[in-house]
């Protein structure tokens, strides 16, 4: 018997010897398919339990006609859609209206079912995972791809990430969605067209970091704790971008950044960081000085993209309340 938890509540199931491990063995690159699909990773995990449950709840079906692979991401393929079924996408900041000057204030927040939200680095896959099949799937999961992909309907969405990121056949994608091959490759098509008109940005490769990059972050640690803008100037591209959901401001260009930084953001100043990674990119835990005066609290967590030895992108995701302990960083630093 095993229990599982879904939603808050416990299901208990009975399965065969055997099959609960088959099922573990899947769980981590199931929650990045899932992420990709749904653009949270709540959500994803929640999409991953639901699909343990009805795979446990259905092995009695289950004649081994299909790979225990195959069938767990059949079933998460359906468990996604239906999640997604008359929603309305997740997006960035950027995807959603002009840029804002450096002395905008941040305005009202969106709740976060509205935002694209960051997943923990440890979580893209099992360990021994071929080295460059991890590039590959960490630049799959980048921020701006999968904001690209919310714009794909769910089928295809799922036909992308699984020809173009897991490699499999046409035919076994038409087998798990109950299709054609003709319809796959349709489906491919169209989504390889609507990516493509997405203008993707160019950033360094991620899981290509290497000495230097290492430098330019920690010349970039040493510089924010700092607040050292003249140093930051040499480190950030002139034209870089900054958004902070779930505000829908975002910021255009290292002068207006600056501005932001030392105008309406300024209580950053004094902040301590803390290196993390987030959809296979370099972050950072942010903490500002506690009100109390007595250490550091939660602020952000910053995502960099990174691109001709400099930072031009950045990410602070500011649901610290969620987002701290999804990573496993600590709510309190002391001083």
């Amino acid at each position: 018997m095993t229990d599982i938890k879904v939603g808050g509540a416990i299901t208990t199931a009975v399965a065969p010897t055997g099959l609960e491990p088959a099922f573990e063995e899947h769980r981590s690159e199931l929650v990045s398919y899932c992420y990709r699909m749904l653009g949270s990773a709540f959500e994803a995990e929640d999409a991953v339990q639901e699909t343990m449950v009805r795979a446990w709840r259905g092995f009695d079906r289950f004649e081994g006609r299909a790979a225990v692979r195959s069938w767990l991401y059949r079933i998460a393929t359906n468990v996604c859609i239906d999640m997604l079924r008359g929603r309305q996408r997740r997006a960035r900041p950027i995807d959603l209206g002009p840029a804002v000057t450096g002395a905008s204030e941040p305005g009202p927040t969106q709740r976060a079912e509205a935002w694209i939200e960051p997943i923990p680095g440890g979580w893209l896959g099992p360990d021994g995972s071929d080295p460059a099949d991890l590039i590959v799937s960490r630049e799959s999961i980048r921020l701006a791809f999968v904001a690209a992909l919310q714009h794909l309907p769910p089928r295809q969405r799922a036909v992308l990430i699984l020809r173009e990121v897991l490699n499999w056949k046409a035919s076994e994608v038409a087998d798990l969605l109950g299709g054609s091959v003709a319809s796959v490759n349709s489906a491919l098509q169209r989504a390889r067209s609507t990516l493509a008109a997405s203008d993707l940005s160019e950033s360094e490769p991620a899981g290509s970091l290497d000495e230097e990059s290492g430098e330019l972050l920690a010349r970039y640690v040493d510089a924010f704790q700092r607040y050292d803008m003249e140093m930051l100037t040499a480190l950030i591209h002139e034209d870089a971008t900054q958004s902070m959901p779930p505000y829908a401001m975002w910021l255009q260009g290292r002068s207006d950044i600056f501005a932001w930084w030392t105008g309406p953001g300024v209580a950053c100043r004094g902040s301590r960081l803390m290196p993390t990674m987030a959809n296979g990119a370099p972050a950072f835990a942010q903490y500002k000085r506690a009100a109390s005066g007595d250490g550091y609290d939660p602020w952000a967590i910053q995502v960099l993209e990174m691109s001709g030895g400099r930072i031009v992108d950045f990410t602070f995701f500011l649901d610290t309340a969620r987002l701290f302990p999804l990573f496993g960083l600590p709510l309190h630093l002391d001083a």
